[in-house]
């Protein structure tokens, strides 16, 4: 059996899942069946060539109908902009193919429950990318509080800061496009909302206090292609943006109170998922700033010595031991390192390898609809002043046991 693979999109992110599946095969032990570098697909030929050629992979294709119907192709990753995604995931089910789509699940409530039939219905794995799952120190503190050691959740303090719309002058592109909710709070305020719950160990029961704010009211026409974050050439013509620069809201995991906000204008904060997380018995908090490292405090220590220490993520914490070629006390790991252990685990699944608790299996279609309808419950109370909204009960699969 060999897996071959394509990744549609080549985009930032696209590029990262093209670099995991090439590097997924030196993780953990050599039980994979080869792997296969097929076809980064992209509708600018010229960024599909590139990543193409910068990954090894066989080639690039403009239309991804010719990646759904090539045999020779197994796992696709699923990587380009929201409203895209549900046509060419129902495509590739369809056609058979094994798919791990990024978050968010899709643009609408809609489609992404058609999403989820689509997967329902298909003989193949379908997967959602929930990137920070994977981040070994996030990991390491979430084992630390479902283990007991710090007794109850009392409450969770997070925000995601980010900096790539800081500019005015950045072109518009569809990331802008949309009402609130669809800006900053769907971009990265869907990471540190499924972050929250993995890290409480309880799903969002309600929102509350929602607020979103556009800093940035208008933003050039671009006069070519525009890929990710990149700049680009830009005309003189200008065009609203539609969705929030800024959000926040008050969140209720059943019982532990909680608080977010995020921002794409936080200057100086390139990429910043930060939370701190308070207990019964201590706490624990982490700043990817310095991803491979957390810190803990524990109340148990005598008073005068109480603070908080910190801790350098190595072997004896998830995804280390055994998957990084140097897996070593004080060897640092990066966010391309998360990429490399979700597609490493998405790629164990296909190849039909049992899940352990060292690399589970990834989330699926039904964890990326309970987080786009957290998302919908954020717009709700937005738009009803701040009103709370009850979010759809589940039980999302990382908050089950072994996850």
């Amino acid at each position: 059996m060999t897996i071959g693979v394509a990744v549609i999109g080549a985009g930032m992110a696209g590029r990262a899942h093209a670099a995991a599946y090439r590097a997924a095969t030196s993780l953990y032990d050599s039980n994979l069946p080869p792997v296969r570098l097929v076809s980064i697909g992209d509708v600018m030929p010229q960024f599909g060539q590139q990543a193409a050629d910068r990954f090894g992979y066989e080639r690039t294709d403009s239309d991804w109908r010719r990646i759904a119907d090539d045999p020779n192709i197994h796992a696709v990753s699923v990587v380009v902009a929201n409203h895209l995604h549900r046509e060419i995931v129902e495509g590739l089910l369809a056609a058979g193919k094994h798919v791990l789509c990024e978050k968010p699940l899709s643009d609408t409530l809609d489609d992404a429950r058609a999403m989820v039939a689509a997967a329902d219905n298909a003989k193949s794995v379908a997967r959602i990318g929930l990137t920070f799952l994977r981040n070994p120190a996030i990991a390491a503190i979430q084992k630390i509080i479902s283990s007991g050691q710090l007794g109850e959740v009392l409450h969770f303090s997070g925000n995601y800061w980010a900096d790539y719309s800081s500019d005015p002058m950045s072109p518009m592109a569809w990331r802008y496009k949309g009402g609130p909710g669809t800006g900053a709070l769907a971009d990265v305020g869907s990471h540190i909302s499924y972050v929250a719950e993995f890290i409480t160990g309880k799903p969002f029961a309600s929102v509350s206090g929602a607020r979103f704010v556009t800093s940035i009211k208008e933003r050039p026409v671009a006069t070519g292609a525009v890929q990710g974050h990149s700049g680009a050439t830009v005309s003189d013509k200008m065009e609203a943006v539609e969705n929030d620069d800024y959000a926040g809201f008050i969140a209720d995991f059943g019982g532990v109170a909680g608080a977010i906000e995020v921002s794409r204008v936080a200057a100086g904060h390139p990429t910043s998922l930060e939370f701190e997380v308070y207990c019964e018995k201590g706490a624990a908090r982490f700043t990817q700033a310095r991803n491979g490292e957390f810190q803990l405090v524990l109340n148990e220590d005598p008073y005068g010595q109480r603070g908080f220490r910190t801790i350098q993520v190595g072997p004896s914490h998830p995804y280390i031991a055994g998957g990084l070629p140097v897996d070593a006390p004080g060897v640092n790991v990066g966010q391309n390192d998360q990429f490399f252990f979700q597609n490493r685990a998405f790629l164990q699944e296909v190849a039909g390898l049992p899940e352990t608790d060292a690399l589970p299996f990834c989330p699926d279609f039904r964890d990326g609809l309970h987080n786009m309808e957290v998302i919908e419950a954020v717009i709700q109370s937005g738009k009803a002043h701040g009103a709370n909204v009850a979010v759809p009960a589940s039980t999302p699969s990382y908050l089950k046991a072994g996850k």
